[in-house]
């Protein structure tokens, strides 16, 4: 188990090294992209474009420019921003990266309670009016763009009845934990529902889908021949083999949202969290500041498929010996 581990998390370091060059190049070698001219404003002479190269290393080969970034940015962690001059690359994202967290977290267990609850239900309920009834509220909540959920949400607690049912409700915006707990929980108890809707319709229709797969298995038949009851069944053998697409999909999505999925939802609440700082970050071209949550994005989205691989592991001992 422990060399599965190691197995696993070296590549890991190798495919995080791969994005971070590939990112680099894409960013600094791609033809007719110059950083200078972005960073020195238009119509800046050559001698001003000469400057600001030599400034900020930009006359350099290209493997000295990417070794010298990934210094910045990992080792003295100064690395500063091409579009506010001074500003360190770090603190802005050390900054947005608990208002994500706590997003992404609180709606991970939301949408994992009820996405597994219900689906496990509607699987127990085939050919009862509560399957059906449990996957259409699914697909209702597949089909919710979050934007646009978001915006609803918004007009009733903030505008339309705010006044009266929802005047606990706070502004939009984000208050840190260690701020003020209370007023963390009220300003992101409405993101949290909204992002989970579309999850818990996503986990319910999946989760019920693999246990009826599951079920219909000839061990499962086996099972019953030798006088299991369906309850033990449904709990011990078919949910527990129908979680490993869950451990799957779960780790898939937790790691793109907290790497900057969340962007729509962050936008609608006004939270300033990793999605919004890189939607900017790329509206201003400031390369650091897109390499740095790039790299941080994909370190959670890495880590996530070794942490899933880990898990299948655990589910499935015959995982390790591959």
């Amino acid at each position: 188990m422990i060399a599965f581990i190691g197995r696993r998390f070296s590549a890991m370091i190798f495919v995080l090294v791969s994005i971070s060059i590939l990112v680099f190049l894409i960013f600094f070698a791609t033809p007719g992209v110059d950083p200078a001219a972005r960073i020195a404003g238009r119509n800046a002479d050559q001698q001003t474009l000469m400057q600001v190269r030599h400034s900020f290393e930009l006359d350099k080969p290209l493997p000295v420019r990417y070794l010298s970034m990934m210094r910045h940015l990992f080792i003295s962690r100064d690395l500063t921003s091409y579009v506010n001059r001074g500003a360190k690359v770090i603190p802005q994202l050390s900054q947005a990266i608990p208002a994500t967290l706590s997003l992404v977290i609180g709606a991970a267990i939301i949408w994992l309670l009820f996405g597994i609850t219900f689906g496990v239900l509607a699987a127990s309920s085939k050919r009862k009016w509560l399957d059906p009834t449990i996957s259409f509220l699914g697909i209702v909540g597949v089909s919710l763009p979050v934007f646009w959920l978001g915006e609803v949400v918004n007009l009733v607690t903030q505008s339309k009845l705010h006044t009266s049912v929802f005047r606990w409700v706070p502004p939009l915006g984000y208050v840190g934990l260690s701020v003020n707990p209370w007023q963390w929980f009220l300003h992101l108890i409405f993101p949290w529902l909204t992002l989970a809707v579309l999850y818990a319709g996503i986990y319910v229709r999946v989760l019920r889908s693999e246990i009826l797969v599951v079920m219909s298995e000839d061990y499962i038949k086996t099972e019953r021949a030798k006088g299991a009851s369906e309850k033990r069944i449904l709990y011990k053998h078919a949910t527990r083999m129908s979680l490993i697409t869950i451990v799957s999909l779960f780790g898939l999505d937790f790691g793109a949202l907290v790497g900057g999925y969340a962007l729509l939802t962050e936008v609608v609440f006004g939270i300033q969290g990793v999605g919004k700082l890189t939607f900017d970050s790329l509206q201003n071209f400031d390369l650091p500041v897109i390499m740095a949550t790039v790299m941080y994005a994909s370190f959670f989205v890495v880590f996530m498929n070794a942490v899933v691989d880990v898990l299948y592991a655990v589910l499935d001992p015959r995982v390790r010996r591959a």
